[in-house]
């Protein structure tokens, strides 16, 4: 029980800290820029990094504009399902309850735009990639650690002891 009470402080700490980032930064963004409006401290470093308050009805990424609804409940079955299968799903790996902690409080930094103004407040933009913010930036980085966390352990559960 003690264990499981830590496994879930972790998650939330992590996850309030996450969303506290993501919407303080996102509530700068629409507060000092129009929409479609791009600032960069310097011009050298307008091509390679600027900040662009743009809106997103999709997914991560621009993908699937418009299905707003969608993702809004799709998000919030995430984050009811990730609250409640933590504990199974973390396990005692310090990486995978980072990784999951890291995807929870994205999901949600996202899910309160979807609720509050109907869109997901994009602007950090790199390059040519798509414009995105610390809560997709937050579900990246988790996705990846995730994925590594599994390919160490499938690379460990797959070593044979030499007979």
């Amino acid at each position: 029980m003690k264990k499981n009470i830590k496994a879930y402080a972790f998650l939330l700490i992590l996850a309030v800290a996450i969303v506290a980032l993501d919407q303080f930064t996102k509530n700068l963004v629409r507060q000092n820029l129009a929409y479609g409006e791009v600032w960069s401290p310097w011009a050298w470093l307008m091509p390679y990094a600027r900040i662009v308050h743009w809106y997103n009805t999709g997914v991560a990424f621009g993908l699937f504009q418009g299905m707003g609804m969608v993702f809004t409940f799709l998000p919030l079955i995430v984050v009811i399902l990730i609250f409640i299968f933590y504990g199974r799903l973390a396990g005692d790996n310090w990486w995978m309850r980072f990784a999951i902690g890291l995807e929870f409080g994205g999901a949600i930094g996202n899910l309160s735009d979807r609720i509050t103004i109907g869109h997901v407040t994009d602007f950090i933009s790199i390059g040519n990639f798509a414009v995105f913010n610390v809560a997709d930036a937050s579900i990246t980085v988790g996705v990846c650690v995730l994925l590594f966390v599994l390919w160490k352990e499938e690379k460990k559960n797959s070593v044979k002891p030499v007979q």
